[in-house]
């Protein structure tokens, strides 16, 4: 179901993209510049806000209204008139994952290679993905598909080499950025710090939040009990998902690892969608704080926490 301006039901969730794409076109929303500090900015008059609703028992809700949801930005209410489309989670998403491949992961790599399948496999029709590699460079593995099965040449990469993690996440937003869907994610799967990359973790960050790209990391040097080898690496890969609004899991592999997945992707298809004009429209590159509140108590939303303003050129 899409509610245009006036809110009135669309059967097709088709007809709701369309109409958001051409307002993207229509207030200059898809032009996608780097700055120098190498962070994606987006020239746009549009935030687009992802939200997974569940309910204490961690299950998700179907059937909202707009009238359910409040929305802040820097604890001033976003008014309904300033809404241009609210979706539910039919609309499709585009994702890539970000597959390690330093040298850490050599007795892992089988592991996350199922992993990532099991992602695939759980994706929807209409959904696409590509798939990265990371080692002293980032890699395409394969191009955004609707196929559920990894590219041969996934089958033939070795661990080898430093950790570029941040690196890879900003190709992520970039590749992503050039994505019509209004539904972005993000899926690492690593086991350690970054050891390479050019970009901090900040500017990583302020990439994917400046698409609206969810990230969800999995740190695969945990060992049994969910507890990571490495408590930085853990707090790097739990900042990117808290931030996004997307989810950390800590796992060696095994049946949770293959769960995670499986529940990333069903995620993926369970959210909300709103789109609206922000409150402040100066172009200064600060940070712009976003909050969602809900019109029940027993339910959960989590989304991005916020967003990097444009900045004046």
């Amino acid at each position: 179901m899409i509610h245009s301006r006036n809110f009135s039901s669309r059967p097709v969730w088709r007809l709701g993209l369309l109409a958001a794409l051409f307002l993207s076109q229509l207030l200059g929303a898809v032009c996608v510049r780097a700055q120098d500090d190498d962070v994606l900015r987006i020239d746009s008059d549009l935030v687009v806000l992802n939200v997974t609703v569940t309910d204490n028992g961690g299950k998700y809700v179907p059937g909202l209204q707009l009238k359910d949801f409040r929305v802040f930005e820097d604890g001033k209410e976003v008014l309904p008139t300033l809404v241009t489309s609210f979706s539910v989670h039919e609309a499709p998403f585009a994702s890539v994952v970000l597959l390690d491949t330093s040298g850490s992961m050599e007795s892992r790599l089988t592991l996350a290679r199922s992993a990532a399948i099991r992602f695939l496999d759980g994706l929807r029709e209409e959904d696409v993905a590509a798939v990265y590699k990371f080692d002293y460079k980032v890699e395409p593995v394969q191009d955004f598909s609707t196929g559920r099965d990894l590219a041969p040449m996934a089958f033939g990469i070795r661990a080898r080499g430093m950790t570029t993690l941040n690196d890879a996440v900003v190709e992520a937003a970039r590749a992503l950025a050039e994505r019509p869907e209004l539904r972005k994610a993000i899926v690492i799967l690593s086991d350690g710090m970054d050891t390479y990359s050019k970009a901090s973790s900040g500017k990583a960050l302020d990439s994917a939040l400046a698409i609206g790209a969810t990230i969800y990391a999995v740190d695969m040097s945990a060992i049994d009990g969910g507890r990571s080898r490495n408590p930085q690496t853990a707090m790097v890969l739990r900042n990117f998902a808290e931030k996004t609004g997307g989810r950390f899991v800590a796992t060696p592999g095994g049946p949770g690892l293959r769960e995670a997945f499986s529940e990333i992707a069903d995620e993926l298809g369970h959210q909300y969608t709103i789109t609206f004009r922000p409150l402040n429209r100066n172009k200064d590159g600060k940070w712009r704080t976003l909050q969602v509140q809900l019109s029940r108590s027993e339910l959960v939303g989590r989304s991005r926490k916020g967003y990097r303003a444009e900045k004046a050129k």
